[in-house]
């Protein structure tokens, strides 16, 4: 994959999920939760952000857990639109977030919240986690 998130700082460690053996997540990817306790990695327009993968998941290497950063700052792309400061942002694609859209909140789909303004296809700095 490409435009993995880094992250700068975590504030707490990293809890682990379950996950398929057959997927092959990069550290720093945006993963999206589904029932019960399983990530994997997010592709899509608003799917339901949980954290960023915090190791490497190596497709079919027999594991079926990774450990996942659920509040932290991290570096993130946008996903072409371009972000302000301030604004919370959703996942819009693989590994790249945009603006909030009427209902994400309510949808549980918020990232975070825009810590620096950024031009269309830009990284910025990004506070992650629980609300």
């Amino acid at each position: 994959m490409a435009n993995e998130a880094v992250m700068l700082f975590e504030f707490m460690p990293p809890v682990p999920f379950t996950c398929a053996d057959g997927a092959g997540i990069e550290k720093g990817t945006l993963l999206k939760l589904s029932d019960p306790f399983t990530v994997a990695a997010a592709t899509g327009d608003n799917d339901l952000f949980i954290g960023l993968a915090a190791e490497e998941k190596i497709a079919n290497d027999g594991k079926t857990t990774i450990p996942v950063y659920l509040m932290g700052i991290a570096r993130m792309k946008d996903s072409g639109s371009g972000i302000t400061v301030g604004t919370d942002v959703v996942v819009k694609g693989t590994n790249t977030i945009g603006t909030y859209t009427t209902l994400d909140d309510e949808k549980g789909y918020v990232v975070g919240k825009a810590l620096e303004t950024a031009a269309a296809s830009d990284t910025l700095l990004v506070l992650f986690g629980l609300r």
